[in-house]
């Protein structure tokens, strides 16, 4: 990477969780380290299974994060933006990546090699800590996904998905707020633990009420607020 471009890069990488408190040094030389990988939508960054070889934080683009069931079904775990990092189970010493990470647009990624990443680990304390909280912020995600899974209704699990992907990849629209990457319903889905005719059932009766429009991988929320009171389950006015 030219030198100009490497110091943007450094800039950037400020605001990833992993790294951040590190000077602007520290950020340079570790952007030094890295290489940047390019994939085209439908692509995959790496396989559930694959040996554990790099660490990503993503500068473009949209990924998502799979896991397939014993039935060979595939679960979306999570769908990342730029900023976020995944494979980080390689820097942790873990030899395979338990999920797959796949490009849902064309996305462009910062790696480095997992020895390099291990490396980081030992010689810089800031980095150290980051990364427990990064691991203790992943945990306690899970954590409230499982029990929403479990103990919430199905309406205000999927309410939830769509809030969380309009935080993530949201922007205003005339009609409303989109989500502004492919999502389909299928995906709403297997995020939300529930089947496709379910999905497929919410969304055709929020849209009738106005709450959403919803296309081929396409949702507009039009009306967020609606949207928020079934997933906090306030009353309806």
């Amino acid at each position: 990477m030219a030198p100009r471009e490497n110091a943007e890069i450094a800039r950037r990488l400020a605001d990833v969780p992993l790294f951040t408190g590190l000077s602007a040094d520290t950020l340079a030389r570790i952007v030094s380290l890295a290489h940047a990988k390019s994939l085209q939508a439908g692509e995959l960054f790496f396989s559930e299974g694959d040996q554990a070889k790099a660490f990503f934080v993503l500068t473009s683009g949209r990924v998502k994060l799979t896991q397939l069931t014993p039935e060979g079904h595939q679960v979306v775990l999570r769908l990342i933006g730029p900023g976020d990092a995944f494979g980080g189970v390689g820097a942790f010493g873990e030899p395979v990546y338990p999920v797959g990470a796949e490009a849902v647009e064309p996305s462009v990624a910062l790696a480095w090699v997992s020895t390099t990443m291990r490396q980081l680990l030992e010689t810089e304390p800031t980095i150290a800590v980051n990364a427990l909280r990064f691991v203790a912020s992943r945990l306690h995600d899970l954590q409230q996904r499982y029990r929403q899974a479990m103990t919430e209704r199905v309406e205000r699990r999927v309410a939830r998905a769509l809030l969380r992907l309009v935080r993530e990849a949201g922007r205003r629209v005339d009609s409303g707020v989109e989500i502004t990457f492919a999502v389909s319903r299928q995906d709403i889905a297997e995020m939300t633990g529930t089947t496709l005719y379910t999905v497929s059932r919410l969304l055709s009766a929020w849209e009738a009420q106005g709450i959403v429009q919803s296309g081929r991988q396409h949702i507009v929320l039009t009306k967020p607020h609606a949207l928020v009171a079934i997933a906090e389950d306030l009353p309806s006015r």
